[in-house]
């Protein structure tokens, strides 16, 4: 092994190891972050049943603030020890199993309707660039679309989804539509930062390639694309929460069923009997949407460390 060969290796392990350290340094930022917010929850509603004990009248909680009775905000030790207990009567399975189950539906959802907005976004990207007059007279229109409430669409998505597909050569089911409504969320963010990504090609480079007379296609998949990825792993941050945000919203407007939007929804309408339930389901989202970003970053980790750049910042 020559010298040099042993300078890539060093420089590799370096590269590594701290690749490392910022992982262990991020998670233990995330742990003590959880800490925080659990005691800091914890101290308010101390305070406030304190407040209530004393009978002493106080403006803000109860009124601008969340009350702090036990129904309002249950205990975190009733809210952790809920993932253990079987939430059906008649059932031994934990409400930990319920949860994955509903969000690995959930996911094949956002999975599928992550798929949809990049193909779409970076569609849409392709041919905005091939004008600056169509991105601006098409982008206005691109930022408009997302202006419209999703908990309207949603409805609209499932029923047109049921009652007008049948000419596939497979069954639609109400699942897909939720994609697609997960997609509608996605494909605004890729399409967005792909067009970025796109025109951020080195000048010299897209100067050299009409040199050797280039075609568009030649032009966009051996340089422009590979300009764009840093940008695009930016978006797919965001696209990936908003899929999981997508679809859940759809499956409680839609009333799909076997996802983390229906549990949420079955919670939420016997939440006096078991208000830990609907913490711990929402707190099962969220580690959802933050397992979706993990994903994300690893994948943007493995393509950017083999081009020895340097992920872009969100």
């Amino acid at each position: 092994m020559t010298a040099r060969d042993e300078m890539a290796r060093e420089i590799r392990r370096h590269e590594r190891t701290e690749a490392t350290r910022r992982t262990l340094r991020r998670i233990g930022v995330f742990v003590v972050f959880l800490v925080i917010l659990a005691l800091a929850y914890t101290g308010y509603k101390a305070f406030g049943q304190s407040l209530d004990d004393a009978q002493t009248d106080w403006p803000m909680i109860g009124r601008v603030l969340p009350r702090t009775d036990d129904l309002t905000m249950p205990p975190v030790s009733d809210i952790i020890s809920e993932f253990t207990q079987p939430p059906q009567r008649n059932s031994d399975k934990p409400l930990a199993a319920f949860i994955a189950e509903a969000a690995l539906f959930t996911m094949r959802e956002a999975v599928l309707g992550f798929a949809f907005g990049v193909i779409f976004g970076l569609g849409i990207a392709v041919v905005l660039l091939r004008s600056k007059w169509i991105e601006q007279g098409v982008t206005p229109y691109l930022v408009a679309s997302q202006t419209v409430p999703l908990v309207a669409i949603a409805p609209i998505v499932i029923i047109w989804g049921s009652t007008s597909l049948d000419w596939l050569p497979f069954e639609w089911t109400n699942w897909m539509s939720v994609s697609l409504i997960a997609a509608y969320l996605t494909f605004f963010p890729v399409a967005m930062n792909g067009i970025r990504g796109l025109r951020s090609a080195d000048p010299a480079a897209m100067e050299l390639m009409r040199s050797y007379a280039a075609t568009r296609r030649q032009t966009l998949v051996k340089l422009q694309l590979p300009a764009s990825v840093p940008y695009l792993f930016a978006a797919f941050k965001i696209a990936a929460t908003a899929a999981i945000v997508g679809a859940i919203v759809g499956e409680i407007s839609g009333g799909v069923r076997g996802g983390l939007g229906r549990l949420i929804l079955d919670f939420a309408s016997r939440y006096t009997t078991g208000p830990s339930r609907l913490y711990a389901t929402v707190i099962g989202a969220a580690l959802l949407g933050l397992i979706a970003i993990g994903l994300v970053t690893a994948a943007e980790y493995l393509v950017l460390s083999k081009r020895k750049e340097e992920p872009l910042a969100l």
